[in-house]
Parts: C-alpha cells; structure tokens; sequence
C-alpha cells in the first residue's frame, strides 16, 4: 500500500504524523507524495483557529481531487472536535488525538471501506476530553527531516479563555520518565544531532492526568507526589535526556513564561548541549489582557524571565507567540502591547489576529473585534518583530557559530544555528553534519556565512 501524510499544526501534530509513518513502514507500506497515486492519504488536522479548520477542510477537499480512488484518513485536532462535519467533506476514515497506533493499523487494512473511528470530544457540551494514559508513539521523524522530536507530554490544565485544546487534548499527562531515557538513547543510537523536546505544555511535565505529578528523579523509586510544582519534573526530564544523550543538541518546545525562573535558568544552563533558544507562549503584552486570557503571569513576570534567560545563555535567541485583537482590546492596550514587545527585544515572532473558537469563554466575551482591525493590528506588530528580528540577526555577523546542516539545494546548504537562526552558505555540506560557520552578511532577511575548516 502507498501512502502519504499531510500535516497542519504544532510539533505534537507533526511528531504524531513521524509515529504513524513509521508504524505503517514496519508493517510493509510504502510513503509517498500526495498526487503519486496513493492508496491512502493521511490528514493530521489543527482547530487551534477558524483558519486551521478552513485549512483542514481545503485539505480534504484537495486530497479527494488529487487522489480520487484513495482511502481519505483524517485524524488529528479537528476531527476530534467535529467528527461529523469531517465525514461529510467525505472522508473515509475519521480519527482523533488519542490511539494514533490502531488509527494508522486500521488504515493500513483499510481498502476503499468506510470506516467510523470513534472519537472522545463532547461536541454537544464541549466537556474536556478524558484520556486514560499518556499514549507512547515511536520517536523521530518525518522523511527529509534531521531533527528529532521527543514527545514528553500531551493534554493542558490551563484553560485559556481562549483556547480550545485542553477539550480536544484532555488534562496533562506525560511520558514516564523511564520511557524518556530509553527514547532519548534510541535517538541518539539512530544518528540524530538534535532532539526536539516536545509536548502541548512541557512545562507541565510529570502531571498523570488526575491532578498528581509522576515523576522518578535519579536515583529515587517512581512515585506520585500530590503537591509538586511543575517546575522540578520539567526539569528532571530534560536533565534525563541529556545524560541518556551525551553530546546531542537539544532543543525546548515551547515554555510557559511562569516555569523560567532565575533558579530554572541557572539548571538549566549547566546541560551544555542544550540550545540557547526559548519560545515563550506569551499571547499579549498588557497585563488586562493576559488576565481576560486567564493567563497565569503579568508582563513584569515575563520580563522578568526574559532576563534570567539573558543572564544564563549568552546570544540566546528568544521568540514568542503572540495574539492581536483579543475581545476588549483597546487600541490603548495594544499598544502597550507593543511597548512590550520592543523591550522584550525578541529575536522572532509567531503573530495571529485571535480566532473566535465556539465553547470557549472568550467566544462569548464582550467586545468582540472586528476581522479588520484584528488583521491590521496583527501587521503593525508584525512590522516591529521584523525589524526586531532582522536587528539579532545583524548582531550576529562576525561571530562563529555551530550550523546543523539540513538540506541542499541549488549550490546553497542551510541549516540553523543553536539560536535557531537559518545560516546558508555556498556549496553542498553533508545533511545531519554539524560544522563550525563564521557569520557574514544579512541579505534580504537572510543570513550568510562560511565554513571555518
């Protein structure tokens, strides 16, 4: 059987993908691009925004159109949410977020046969999705990809007004510490350079899902501990992959801003392989608005975070996420927003007008702002995290740095530093090598360097 797999979505999506090619590879099925007369095409959906699920369903639609005698696969966020809506586009199978194994099995048998894959959201009442364990998948990655992803966790506790994955991914739960280690080996035993360590919300690592936090720090038996912050199990886990994989690079999802204290920071600057790179969730700058978000910090926090990073990891590049046009949002506020985010001085940015996601508190908040403003306010500070952006980049030429190299292409190799910056230089260097790049030029918002022999 030929395959191919589609992915919309964070790294948790595009680590469960990787998991599902590999179960169909050792069970004889061959992977495939989409349009090469596949008898199966994978879909693993997003329905973090209304334009995720837009995406999801004009997916489905061009899979049908491609592929028209393929079996149609959708699992994934969205169809976990709106099973039903995914049948109608007319997919053939329909699965969700949890049993990524016996979705990609069943599929794997599945010949041209409807098949109804049940799904746990309550799409009447939107109750949060209960899930029994963490479900363990094979780590790694996709096809053409070096890094690889490690799935620590899954599931958030949080509740965001705005968010709609704790109903879709359930409660927190992770992977058992000594699952960690053995994957972590794996990894390093298969050739990879670097290990992304991935989860909904690794700072909340070592949560079992009723509440308790499971963890088993070196040296001590596996226990339960009712009251623990989340703080000593995250970072029991990354030291844990750090031992189980010496001289890997590892690199952290992303961080909720609370978790990264100067104690933290000062941890976990002593894993020397670990990449100088954060990605903060930090969704907006003014302090109203994170507590509408129900976010659990204010601006000084992060501010606060920020500097402890800085203090701990020199060059550290520091990217965030970050929401425009949340209901009640007065320009007053968005501009302190923007304020914000100029002394923060982050490296990148991920920037979306917010979605309105029905079952959600913030769905059903006063204020509601328009598409346009939403759209426009999204660019204005898209225009100061470029110009953010490019000012680390300039910073940067002159220096030495590590490049992991990934691909090749047209004379040209690229590859991406410790601090997540995108090096290219000229000539073909072997894929998954590490070498040493000294730093050039910036041209058209593109880094440039050469190799130092």
């Amino acid at each position: 059987m030929k395959f191919s797999t589609t992915t919309l979505g964070c790294k948790v999506n595009q680590y469960e993908t990787q998991a599902m090619e590999w179960i169909l590879r050792e069970h004889g099925h061959e992977a495939a691009k989409l349009g090469d007369g596949c008898d199966v095409c994978i879909l693993n959906t997003c329905a973090v925004t209304a334009e995720s699920v837009r995406k999801s369903r004009q997916l489905v639609r061009k899979m049908k159109k491609l592929e028209p005698g393929a079996v149609i696969a959708v699992c994934g966020c969205y169809s976990e949410l709106s099973p039903e809506e995914v049948a109608e586009l007319g997919a053939d199978v329909v699965g969700g977020v949890y049993d990524r194994r016996g979705f990609a099995l069943k599929v794997g048998k599945t010949q041209g046969d409807r098949l109804a894959v049940l799904t746990s959201a309550n799409t009447a009442s939107l109750s949060p999705c209960v899930f029994p364990t963490f479900e363990e998948l094979p780590p790694g990655s996709t096809a053409g990809r070096t890094r690889a992803l490690l799935k620590i966790q899954d599931g958030c506790d949080n509740f965001c007004t705005y968010c709609i994955v704790p109903y879709i991914r359930g409660r927190s739960r992770s992977l058992p510490l000594e699952r960690v280690a053995e994957y972590a080996t794996q990894l390093k035993e298969q050739g990879y350079k670097e290990i992304v360590i991935t989860g909904i919300e690794i700072s909340s690592y070592g949560k079992t899902g009723d509440g308790s936090v499971s963890y088993s720090p070196a040296g001590v038996r596996h226990r339960t501990v009712p009251c623990l912050t989340a703080t000593v199990p995250c970072l029991t886990a990354i030291q844990t992959i750090n031992h189980a994989a010496p001289g890997t690079r590892l690199r952290l999802g992303s961080l909720d801003p609370a978790i990264l204290t100067d104690e933290f920071c000062q941890k976990l600057c002593e894993i020397p392989t670990l990449c100088n790179h954060f990605h903060l969730s930090l969704q907006s700058g003014c302090d109203e608005i994170l507590r509408k978000m129900g976010r659990r910090y204010n601006t000084e926090q992060v501010l606060q975070s920020i500097k402890s990073i800085r203090k701990h990891f020199k060059d550290c590049g520091i990217t965030a996420d970050l929401i425009t046009g949340f209901p009640g949002e007065t320009e007053d506020d968005f501009k302190q927003t923007l304020a914000f985010i100029k002394k923060a001085a982050f490296s990148d940015m991920h920037i979306f007008p917010y979605s309105q996601r029905p079952g959600t508190k913030a769905a059903k908040m006063p204020g509601q702002i328009e598409k346009s403003i939403k759209k426009e306010r999204a660019r204005r500070a898209t225009e100061i995290a470029t110009e953010m952006a490019n000012d680390f980049k300039n910073a940067q030429i002159g220096k030495t740095v590590e490049v992991l190299f990934e691909q090749y292409k047209n004379g040209i190799s690229t590859g991406h530093t410790s601090n997540y910056l995108e090096i290219a230089v000229k000539g073909k260097e072997e894929r998954n090598s590490i070498r040493d790049v000294k730093i050039t030029s910036l041209e058209s918002n593109k880094l440039t360097g050469k190799i130092i022999q």
